[in-house]
């Protein structure tokens, strides 16, 4: 009998051993997403497009945005947004001045819709791995 209970409690060290190395994997996945401050001066504003050059993103990755509310917003569009610079109906601008926007998988294209910002390079797109 002795050695039944000492293979039931070696079976239950096992599981618990290999449910805390799937919690650590879990966490460091979530430990290498790296935060981005956006613009060169740590600041959104006009010239953007070129920032994301030479940084590598992966997805779940942070992008801040630092700006005066009263003269800029953020909004998350589709690349044909991107380019001709127009806000798709129905997008919600990002109006706190401190935004935190998680990247997904794939391209992620983020413009200022206030009149003429976008068409002055507000805008920038990041390719998330």
């Amino acid at each position: 009998m002795a050695k039944g209970r000492g293979s039931a409690s070696w079976s239950a060290r096992a599981i618990v051993t290999l449910m805390a190395v799937s919690v650590l994997l879990l966490q460091a996945d979530y430990v290498q997403a790296a935060t981005y401050t956006v613009g060169d001066s740590g600041i959104w504003t006009f010239n953007a497009v070129g920032w994301p050059k030479g940084k590598h993103f992966r997805a779940g990755d942070v992008l801040v945005f630092n700006y005066n509310p009263r003269m800029h917003n953020v909004v998350k569009v589709d690349s044909g947004s991107y380019n001709n610079c127009k806000t798709p109906t129905g997008a919600k601008p990002y109006t706190s001045g401190k935004d935190r926007i998680t990247l997904s998988k794939g391209q992620n294209f983020f413009i200022c819709n206030f009149p003429n910002h976008c068409e002055s390079d507000m805008k920038i797109a990041v390719t998330a791995v």
